[in-house]
């Protein structure tokens, strides 16, 4: 009986997301013999590439298997937003896979929220570890993202191609191969997605260390940790790290840094204004 409600939930919702799209809207004629509002059973079928008679199937809350790219298919011929997409998967009774595009923009209230741990260093990051939202103390620690094209602030990019990462981290090697860790452990559910497979295929081709210890496939979740820094103006800086996860953004999540020792809390308001400063400015070095 729960799977028969469920089928006729599926049906109700794919009726009711079809009547509201009109033939222009997906590139259509609408003509002016319609009798119903919205696309025809047989338009979203061929949107969607599937067969007008299995499409009336599931609609009839038939007892048929939905796939995975079927339901892709139909999200985008439906023009279902994320909140959609995600409801109609549950219905299916299918787990969703989240193929979050890159930068994705962080809500105002997220970006409030890094700009008010000021002077503690922060920043936003999405699923494919572009940084999406930072704040002052950052841009003055690791240099303003803001320098570099949207295409380049990615953590793990910075990583391995800023020479300035590379003095900026005490312990390069290991802090490189741990990110890496993590960044992989991330990734593991989106094996073939184009954009990590850019990413990884050009770091490959640039960095020996990545090519190295990417083939070595060490895998490691995050844990808050300690880090040290060589600030070119500042000197020592050491921070624990601290990860929350925006459940409002799948897939972004909050980094901020909480100074470890009494040296590295005297010279944060430092950081901050150096960060002001040099906002935009180049490379650290």
């Amino acid at each position: 009986m729960a799977d028969l409600e469920r089928r006729r939930a599926l049906a109700e919702f794919l009726r009711s997301r079809r009547a509201r799209i009109t033939p222009e809207d997906v590139g259509i004629p609408g003509g002016s013999r319609r009798r119903t509002p919205g696309l025809r059973r047989e338009e979203v079928a061929q949107l969607s590439g599937v067969s007008v008679t299995w499409y009336t199937w599931l609609e009839q809350a038939r007892d048929i298997t939905v796939s995975r790219q079927v339901l892709e298919s139909l999200s985008r011929a439906l023009q279902l937003n994320r909140d959609e997409r995600r409801h109609l998967y549950a219905l299916a009774d299918e787990p969703l896979l989240e193929y979050p595009c890159p930068a994705d923009a962080p809500t105002p209230a997220l970006q409030k929220l890094v700009d008010a741990l000021d002077p503690h260093p922060a920043y936003l990051s999405d699923a494919n570890w572009d940084l999406v939202a930072w704040n002052r103390s950052m841009a003055g620690l690791i240099g303003d993202p803001g320098r570099l094209p949207t295409a380049e602030r990615n953590l793990i990019r910075l990583t391995f191609s800023d020479p300035g990462m590379r003095t900026l981290m005490a312990d390069w090697a290991g802090q490189a191969q741990s990110l890496l860790a993590q960044f992989r452990a991330d990734s593991r559910q989106r094996i073939g997605d184009p954009y990590l497979d850019r990413i990884t295929g050009e770091l490959r081709e640039s960095s020996p260390e990545f090519r190295d210890w990417w083939d070595k496939h060490d895998i490691a979740e995050f844990h808050s940790t300690q880090r040290e820094f060589l600030h070119p103006e500042l000197g020592s800086l050491t921070f624990d790290y601290v990860m929350l996860e925006a459940l409002e953004s799948p897939g972004m999540k909050l980094f901020t840094s909480m100074p470890s020792d009494t040296a590295t809390t005297a010279k944060l308001p430092a950081l901050q204004e150096y960060g002001t400063r040099h906002s935009l400015a180049a490379p650290l070095a």
